[in-house]
């Protein structure tokens, strides 16, 4: 059975006898232990894009997950998930195929964008909850192993944000991110992860240059997976706060010196390909409390514009965020810039809106 200091990894193509492969090794079923349990999935549905795209959670694992389950005489499952502000979550479930996985296996989805929030004392910090997280007795995280534009990395501890109501998600912008994701995870705690390491976008979370690493992680803490997730990634811990404070508040352990990581098919570990578009390109943007959506948007039409060579004698700074409504400035992203002089609107506006508007601007 899986203890909290082990990691365990499998590789393959077969995304379904993989997932099977690593829930008997990890004895999940002996994990759950009690059958009245109710068991909340909780998947990484973040945009409309398939799986391919490296961005969202490959439905056959969900698949795969719910079927152990009910191999295993759990039949009290429930999924849901939230897409991030500016999506509609049955447009994620449609394009990802999840939903027909839930409708497949008779397992209802709950949209916690529709959900009813409860404010909750998070270890000194007040944070809504959507009500149906309150109702789960065992909770498994399906997170994308992947990049992220604000906090460098997103996984275990990161993907939590799906079950707080779009009004919070903005809040935690306006917060810095890293401090409410650490004190979120201290009242929702996370008691089996099941990391999608297909091929997930080692710098945009929305997608869109999925990196094929064709493996799956388990763990049952999410400050050591995510800590491992750096380690795999070229960051250091310093490079993503949130996992420190975390450990902190007394959510996991961040010391993968002492954990047991193996590959239950004995194969070789890589180490992921380092990736640093982001950081080539955010010089550029002068961001106060922006959602995800928006900066997500921006940074990827910036690196195309640095591969058309155009960003080379580009000085301006794009402002974007929460911090910049009722400001005035001279180039602004979304609806928060609306009083700027250049100003594209939009909440938030697209990437290739993005992309055409600043192509635009730095030719005249």
């Amino acid at each position: 059975m899986l203890d909290k200091n082990q990691i365990f990894i499998v590789n393959g193509t077969d995304y379904a006898a993989m997932t099977n492969r690593l829930l008997e090794e990890c004895g999940l079923a002996g994990i759950i232990s009690s059958r009245d349990k109710r068991i909340g999935i909780k998947p990484n549905l973040v945009s409309a894009s398939p799986a391919s795209y490296g961005a969202t959670t490959h439905p056959e694992i969900i698949d795969a997950l719910i079927g152990y389950l009910q191999d295993n005489g759990f039949n009290n499952i429930c999924v849901l998930e939230g897409a991030w502000v500016g999506e509609k979550t049955q447009n994620v479930l449609e394009v990802n195929g999840t939903g027909n996985v839930c409708k497949q296996r008779n397992v209802p989805f709950i949209d916690t964008q529709k959900d009813k929030a409860v404010k909750m004392d998070c270890s000194g910090i007040d944070l809504e909850i959507c009500r149906s997280v309150l109702d789960i007795d065992f909770l498994i995280n399906v997170p994308v192993l992947k990049g992220h534009c604000q906090t460098r990395i997103t996984c275990a501890l990161k993907n939590m944000k799906g079950i707080i109501p779009n009004r919070e998600k903005r809040h935690f912008h306006a917060m810095g991110l890293h401090k409410p994701i650490a004190h979120l995870n201290t009242a929702v705690r996370q008691d089996f992860i099941l990391v999608d390491n297909i091929c997930g976008d080692l710098d945009f979370e929305e997608g869109g240059n999925p990196v094929v690493m064709n493996r799956l992680l388990a763990g049952r803490d999410p400050v050591l997976i995510d800590s491992y997730v750096c380690h795999l990634m070229h960051y250091k811990l310093e490079d993503v706060p949130y996992i420190r404070l975390a450990e902190e508040l007394g959510v996991g352990s961040a010391d993968i010196s002492s954990a047991d990581i193996r590959a239950v098919d004995n194969s070789s570990i890589e180490q992921i390909p380092l990736s640093r578009k982001v950081v080539e390109v955010e010089d550029h943007v002068q961001e106060v409390e922006s959602c995800s959506a928006c900066y997500a948007y921006l940074i990827p039409a910036l690196d195309r514009l640095k591969e058309e060579g155009l960003l080379e004698s580009f000085h301006e700074k794009i402002c974007i965020g929460q911090g910049y409504r009722g400001q005035t400035g001279e180039l602004g992203i979304g609806h928060c810039t609306a009083h700027f002089r250049h100003h594209l609107e939009g909440c938030p506006p697209l990437e290739n809106d993005v992309y055409e508007f600043l192509r635009d601007y730095i030719k005249k």
